[in-house]
């Protein structure tokens, strides 16, 4: 199938788009939402800090944003601004390529380790998202296309060190949940864990209240980092309304995901949250989702397991999740319930 950049840069689109990506009904009610509703913020240095009550104080928000709002904005994070930019060219130049040369790394299956396409699962969808992606395995192995020759570093080096930021969070989580710094991370046997790494295109389109870039879904695994170029369009689900996320330069978006919500199970819920287009210019979001090891059977932590609080979910391997969510189309917590006990 051919890209939606393509499909753009094509002159065939006039002011409307196909019928097919038409996803929304009731173009009056879909863009409503709320812009003005401030989104939590941790500062990841004072997370990290040597001093015991900044970073106790630090832990405290962590812990309350994962259960108010399973999302929260991270600054002071330690990513080079040059490293991120740097990221995003090079992303940009890979969708740059021909169709043809994009076609050498479409992939198969769902488990190739190097894959880019459009849409989310265009086989099993009935509507397609306004979105062309480029999806890697990066951990415990690391894949990247051989085209243009200057993405795989970036990657290999961004991947590296938003790893290591992913694994303070988890630690600062593990204290908020009054379990040991490293439960998460050994439980999970994260040193082996999963890392995907995901650029999702998002090009102007004629119609964007009428579009998605991706419907509303939750994130497999247990965090995704997310970055993007300097257009917004990510919004969260909070309190039953859907909120406009406008991050302040430098920062990361973090949302936890449904990993994180079987484990503690429920006490910190994966969010729901859905990507909207726009007319003027393309948006480009840069994602790393961090998981467990494949092979790891995921359940509710028996320290979070009491009489009045009994298993919500049943263990699950990662390797079993991830095929369920990514042969399925993509549709809010639907593969989270297909556990639910």
């Amino acid at each position: 199938m051919d890209s939606v950049k393509g499909l753009v840069e094509s002159n065939r689109l006039m002011s409307s788009i196909p019928s097919k990506y038409v996803c929304i009904q009731c173009p009056e009610d879909s863009l409503y939402c709320q812009s003005d509703v401030i989104v939590p913020t941790i500062d990841f240095s004072k997370l990290t800090s040597c001093d015991p009550s900044e970073r106790s104080r630090a832990t405290q928000q962590l812990g309350d944003s994962c259960r108010d709002w399973g999302f929260f904005l991270l600054i002071n994070h330690g990513l080079p601004e040059t490293l991120r930019d740097g990221l995003v060219r090079a992303c940009v130049s890979f969708f740059n390529l021909t169709e043809e040369e994009k076609k050498e790394f479409q992939g198969s299956s769902v488990s190739d380790p190097i894959r880019c396409g459009t849409s989310f699962n265009p086989n099993v969808e009935k509507r397609l998202f306004w979105r062309d992606y480029l999806k890697l395995q990066v951990h415990p192995r690391f894949h990247a296309p051989t085209k243009p020759p200057s993405l795989s570093e970036t990657i290999e080096e961004y991947c590296e060190k938003s790893r290591a930021v992913a694994e303070e969070l988890l630690k600062g989580i593990s204290r908020s949940l009054g379990m040991e710094e490293n439960s998460i991370y050994e439980k999970m046997n994260v040193r082996l864990g999963t890392q995907m790494f995901v650029v999702n295109y998002y090009p102007p389109c004629p119609s964007p209240e009428l579009a998605r870039g991706l419907p509303e879904h939750t994130d497999h695994g247990l965090l995704t980092l997310l970055m993007q170029n300097n257009q917004d369009g990510l919004q969260i689900h909070h309190d039953g309304k859907w909120v406009s996320v406008h991050p302040p330069p430098n920062s990361l978006m973090i949302n936890t995901g449904d990993h994180m919500e079987i484990l503690t199970n429920g006490k910190y819920k994966s969010v729901l949250h859905r990507a909207m287009v726009n007319n003027k210019a393309a948006r480009i979001s840069i994602g790393t989702a961090h998981g467990p090891s494949l092979d790891t059977t995921v359940a509710p932590s028996s320290e979070l397991i009491t009489e009045a609080h009994p298993p919500a979910y049943r263990g699950i391997t990662y390797r079993d999740y991830m095929l369920l969510q990514q042969t399925n189309p993509l549709h809010a917590k639907s593969c989270l319930d297909r556990i639910r006990i």
